[in-house]
């Protein structure tokens, strides 16, 4: 059985390994080890061992206390509080290119784009 603190710090590795745009092998090959291995841990099928989640946050640079940001919400729940957005939006795969396209825009422009945004969520 998976236990839920290890299937949220896999999903951290995936959704940190996506943001920077790296594959599994890529990040398999930086750490020494196979990608279905990287594959094990995404999924918490494997848990991370404590030197192993260190050479993985070098790859990814982000400290280890990254992974285990926010398990007490979504190793517990499936909801935010307002019910109306799930706590692992980021693996959705839409919602996850949204956020590249987003950072991927000039400042001034996507503060404008966030605005707009603000003012059409509270119109619906």
């Amino acid at each position: 059985m998976k236990h839920p603190v290890d299937v949220h710090v896999g999903k951290r590795v995936r959704h940190r390994r996506w943001m920077v745009g790296m594959t599994q092998q890529q990040l398999a090959e930086k750490v020494g080890i196979k990608f279905q291995q990287i594959q094990k841990y995404e999924t918490g099928m494997n848990r991370v061992s404590a030197s192993r989640l260190w050479d993985i946050s070098e790859a990814l640079g982000v400290p280890v206390a990254f992974f285990f940001e926010g398990v007490d919400v979504t190793a517990t729940t499936d909801v935010v509080a307002s019910g109306s957005v799930p706590a692992d939006i980021l693996a959705d795969k839409e919602a996850l290119e949204l956020v590249r396209s987003y950072y991927s825009i000039p400042e001034n422009q996507r503060r404008r784009l966030f605005e707009l945004a603000r003012v059409l969520s509270d119109v619906a």
